[in-house]
């Protein structure tokens, strides 16, 4: 495929575009994308181009456009767009000529720097920028431009300022806005969402260079939701003329903002602006590094030492692109589909987070996965609300969430359909129930991992108990088998809607609700008080009563004669397709060119992971045979239309010894943002699939598994591998963990407390500061 990436050789922190070409605005904007997780912005270029998409996003800052629409991140007014008009001439790269041409991100210091020369009638500009979102101070952002004339004087003018003209797709979510020009170009503007009633204020000092340049007149203009100003110099050959522009965002749902009516917002982004004046852009670029340093690359290092350098700046690219969509300041947000990179879901939280991403944090920051987890006990309220309106008990967790009071966020309706021309309803959002277990999933993976029985206390046993009342509401009883059942689903494989018995809901609710169970009884034997407290508020002995009258009765689907778990009820005796055709270009979805979803519903086709995923989750209820002939049989029939497919599958492969395929797996979901797809991420980064890029690391090479509250490290690193060197965090422990071909090496930095791990050979206790050494076949 046409593309212009470069991975710059040997470099793992750096990836760049080395040709401007605008075919491929969002793939750029997306992977370039910058943020801390409070704020996101896509990297559209400077200058403006057709069919750019220039968003910004807060995290946590819903709006609804009308009632019969879902709530969604409202795109918030820009400050990185510039117009350049050069000795008369719009700057604009589809005139002229282009050279030099580099645009590179560099995630280890989260900075995004361009550079080209533009020669257009005979002259030539050398341009060059570079922006950043700190990670050190979250309310500011920041961007350079420099232009030079290189052999001849030349006059400039550059406008700037606060565009409040963006649109979600067309949408405008802002309905008011009040603009201001102060001293010392400073220029500030506030506005108000429409339906959530939350204020925003923007405010940015423009700054210059003097050396070598006039400085012409100055002409601000408050125009509809644009508060701009141009500057005109005039530059001598060869001298830059430097426009800085230092802005800084604040919004009255911001954790930290006390006074949050628009006046006080106003002045606080006054006075940060005057607090920010002393310092350079320099100064705050470099302290933002340093904090990138301390926070994420120091505090807990990974090293791949591989014969491809993607493989190292693949894991680099994964971690920065996670810490800039995740909102760890404030417990009432969560992680959106796209993050903060784009419009794609609406900056809705999905299963993503606890099935893919959660273990990334778990494991290496287990405070901000304890946030993502505090999230589901404060929407808890949407969650019981969800389920009394279908009829049911207890929690059922929205498909899709967005701020904790919004409940259920899933759209009603989708794309129009190929064949009949109506829109399609999409029915996520009433049957894909999987969710409401894969919430308790987490956060029991949570508790276990880190021991934290002050979360569990106050927050998680809650939301267990729930979702097992949920559970314990909602199944189906069939009369004729003696059964009960869960009817009328849709699994991980959303090509099967209306699915009956699922194999990957039925065992996921029966676990929900074991652990439930489990729970009861635990607490009323270990810890009385909170019994009482919880049997005050959620009546413990009717839901026992209930759980334990149905748990045993509830079908699963086991293997047949042929070892292989029925997907669902039906789906092993629906109609074989060659997907060959379908799956060699590698396009998304290039089945429904020829077939609708009521065609492909018909057919043994899987979008993604479903057996599959459910032998991964729960791989010791399964045998190893069984595994292997479920891999046979689905894996071929697996289109991995989903970017959550590819990861599972790395995992799974590298746990069956097969390494080549777990490679090649492994490198194809490295690169489905990464990568030279040029069109694969235009609505935002896919967040489960860089979550992913971590699990495929650390749990499918690197052998860590989690298992019932018990550690197992059991390496599985590809022949491209040569070393592979991180830390994880298990049971408030810090251990250092070097692999190679033929040695697993343990550390234990804490030191405070015993660990016990299954590895190569058995069990094993790391004891104190000592480091074990297990030799490997």
């Amino acid at each position: 495929m046409e593309t212009t990436i470069r991975y710059p050789k040997d470099d793992p922190w750096r990836i760049s575009e080395a040709t401007f070409d605008p075919r491929f605005l969002g793939k750029y904007e997306t992977i370039f994308a910058l943020g801390n997780g409070y704020l996101g912005a896509r990297a559209a270029t400077e200058e403006r181009y057709v069919g750019e998409k220039r968003d910004t996003f807060i995290a946590g800052t819903f709006d609804r456009f009308d009632q019969d629409e879902v709530t969604e991140l409202p795109n918030i007014p820009d400050v990185f767009a510039v117009t350049v008009i050069l000795d008369g001439q719009q700057l604009d790269l589809n005139q002229g000529e282009v050279s030099e041409y580099d645009r590179t991100l560099n995630v280890r210091t989260g900075e995004l720097t361009r550079r080209f020369i533009w020669t257009y009638a005979g002259k030539q500009y050398r341009f060059q920028s570079s922006r950043f979102v700190s990670f050190k101070q979250r309310h500011v952002l920041a961007e350079r431009i420099s232009i030079t004339p290189v052999a001849a004087n030349a006059s400039i003018r550059l406008t700037a300022g606060i565009d409040g003209q963006m649109t979600n797709n067309g949408t405008q979510h802002f309905n008011d806005d009040v603009k201001r020009l102060y001293p010392g170009q400073v220029l500030q503007l506030s506005a108000k969402t429409d339906q959530s009633e939350i204020y925003f204020v923007l405010t940015s000092e423009h700054r210059f260079s003097t050396e070598g340049v006039t400085m012409g007149k100055t002409k601000t203009e408050m125009l509809r939701r644009q508060l701009m100003s141009t500057y005109t110099a005039d530059v001598e050959a060869g001298h830059p003329f430097v426009f800085t522009n230092i802005t800084n965002v604040y919004t009255s749902r911001d954790i930290d903002v006390i006074y949050k009516d628009r006046s006080s917002l106003q002045a606080q982004g006054l006075e940060t602006a005057e607090a920010l004046k002393p310092f350079s852009y320099e100064a705050l670029q470099k302290e933002s590094a340093q904090a990138w340093a301390d926070k994420i690359w120091d505090a807990m290092p990974i090293t791949i030492d591989a014969d491809e350098s993607r493989d190292a700046l693949a894991i680099n690219f994964a971690r920065y692109h996670l810490a800039v969509m995740t909102p760890a300041h404030d417990p009432r947000m969560n992680i959106g589909a796209k993050g903060l990179s784009g419009e794609g879901y609406k900056g809705h939280t999905f299963w993503d987070t606890e099935i893919f991403m959660l273990p990334y944090y778990i494991f290496t920051y287990p405070e901000v996965a304890k946030k993502l987890e505090t999230y589901r006990f404060l929407s808890l309220g949407g969650a019981r609300r969800k389920a009394s309106d279908n009829g049911y008990h207890g929690a059922q967790y929205p498909w899709e969430s967005a701020w904790i009071d919004d409940g259920e966020s899933t759209p009603v309706w989708g794309a129009t359909d190929i064949v009949t021309g109506k829109a399609t309803k999409i029915w996520s959002g009433f049957i894909e129930q999987h969710i409401t277990a894969d919430v308790a999933y987490g956060i029991n993976e949570y508790i276990q991992a880190t021991g934290d029985q002050e979360f569990a206390e106050t927050m998680g046993h809650e939301v267990i108990l729930d979702t097992a009342r949920f559970w314990a509401s909602r199944l189906d009883w069939n009369e004729d088998k003696h059964q009960y059942e869960i009817l009328d689903v849709i699994g991980p494989d959303e090509y099967k809607e209306h699915a009956n018995n699922n194999a990957f809901t039925n065992h996921m609710a029966k676990w929900n609700m074991q652990l439930g169970l489990d729970l009861i009884k635990k607490l009323r034997d270990t810890a009385p008080a909170e019994y009482t407290r919880l049997d005050d508020r959620l009546n413990l002995d009717q839901l026992e009563q209930e759980v334990s009258e149905k748990i045993d009765k509830l079908y699963l689907p086991e293997p047949n004669a042929n070892d292989v778990i029925p997907q669902d009820d039906d789906y092993l005796s629906k109609k074989l397709i060659d997907l060959a055709p379908y799956t060699v270009n590698g396009k998304v979805g290039s089945l429904f060119d020829h077939f609708n979803l009521d065609q492909v519903d018909q057919m043994q086709v899987t979008k993604q992971a479903d057996v599959i995923l459910l032998l991964f989750l729960f791989e010791k209820h399964f045998s190893k045979d069984v595994k292997l002939k479920n891999w046979e049989y689905y894996e071929p029939k697996t289109t991995h239309d989903s970017s959550l497919s590819l990861l599972t599958h790395t995992i799974f492969a590298a746990d069956l010894g097969d390494k080549k395929m777990a490679y090649d797996f492994y490198q194809r979901a490295r690169d489905i943002d990464m990568g030279t797809n040029m069109s694969s991420s235009d609505e935002g980064i896919h967040a489960a699939s860089i979550g992913g890029i971590w699990s495929m690391t650390v749990f499918g090479f690197g052998g860590v598994r989690y298992l019932d509250g018990n550690l197992r490290i059991v390496p599985n690193l590809p022949d491209a591998w040569h070393e592979l060197s991180f830390q994880i965090w298990w049971h408030q422990q810090k251990l250092a963990i070097t692999e190679t071909h033929d040695a697993l090496k343990i550390k234990n930095l804490t030191g405070t407390a015993d660990i016990q791990l299954d590895s190569v050979g058995g069990s094993y206790t790391v004891s104190g500061h000592d480091e074990l050494v297990i030799k490997l076949a």
